[in-house]
């Protein structure tokens, strides 16, 4: 005997995501978790174990300085294929979370085709005296944290390595042996950091978002004054850039898993 549709009851729960997700997409600005629970009449108890459960899945972001809510990445994702959003729309979220939790400048990257990365967008932290970077910076590809990061991604023959490493201008430049030793050790760890070399007092960690070919398409870096944050601190930043570029990489790129092939690759 079927069941009457009508009488079937939904998922309480199921109904309660929903309802806060609708209420974040017309919230705005990011939003706590008494003001969520107010506007959707939801207990603050059950409010807040749903918003930190859809936080760990990115479907809302967390900011940890005020300690609001607002849409996460993994909704773009779900989207991606039935709107126009740019992938600068998509990320941003991202890059001013990262900013306001570690307390610095966070700055996307464009890597163009002609070997250079530049400034597409950036957030602040809360540092009263931080560093900034103009939209539009343009720097070589393999120069810098984020350069190190491009230069593992590319995998280039040693001697191509050392014949791009020699037209690069820094402030307080490695050796080639540091440097190819650091990417070496980047493609590892899928982050790397530039301590004072590009930049002299500025401290600069970095990972980069690839495509489902793994061809790197953005950078994102954590630049900050020298000093201002412990060795463990940029450590953390490192380790968090690189699951925020694999998850966007995933997210904006997927691959199609059915066929172990990558989406484009069947185009």
């Amino acid at each position: 005997m079927k069941s009457d549709p009508e009488k079937q009851r939904d998922v309480g729960a199921v109904v309660h995501a929903m309802r806060i997700l609708q209420h974040l997409a017309s919230a705005p600005a990011p939003q706590g978790v008494a003001t969520i629970a107010r506007e959707t009449r939801i207990s603050p108890s059950t409010c807040f174990s749903i918003l930190r459960t859809m936080t760990r899945a990115r479907f809302v972001s967390f900011r940890e300085t005020d300690k609001t809510y607002s849409l996460g990445l993994a909704v773009a994702e779900l989207s991606i294929g039935m709107i126009g959003s740019s992938y600068l729309d998509l990320i941003r979220p991202e890059i001013e979370r990262l900013a306001l939790n570690h307390g610095m400048l966070i700055a996307l990257w464009r890597i163009t085709e002609d070997g250079h990365i530049v400034v597409l967008d950036r957030a602040y932290g809360e540092h009263m005296v931080r560093v900034d970077m103009r939209i539009g910076s343009r720097l070589p590809a393999l120069i810098g944290a984020v350069g190190r990061c491009v230069a593992a991604r590319l995998e280039l023959p040693a001697a191509e390595l050392r014949r791009r490493f020699t037209t690069l201008r820094w402030q307080n430049a490695p050796n080639f042996e540091d440097y190819e030793a650091e990417v070496a050790q980047t493609a590892i760890d899928g982050w790397a950091k530039d301590v004072g070399r590009l930049y002299r007092g500025i401290t600069t960690v970095a990972s980069v978002i690839a495509d489902q070919n793994g061809h790197p398409r953005f950078g994102i870096s954590g630049i900050a004054i020298q000093g201002q944050h412990t060795p463990e601190q940029i450590d953390r930043l490192g380790l968090e850039l690189r699951a925020v570029g694999e998850y966007v990489g995933r997210s904006l790129f997927p691959r199609d898993e059915s066929k172990g092939l990558p989406a484009a690759a069947r185009l």
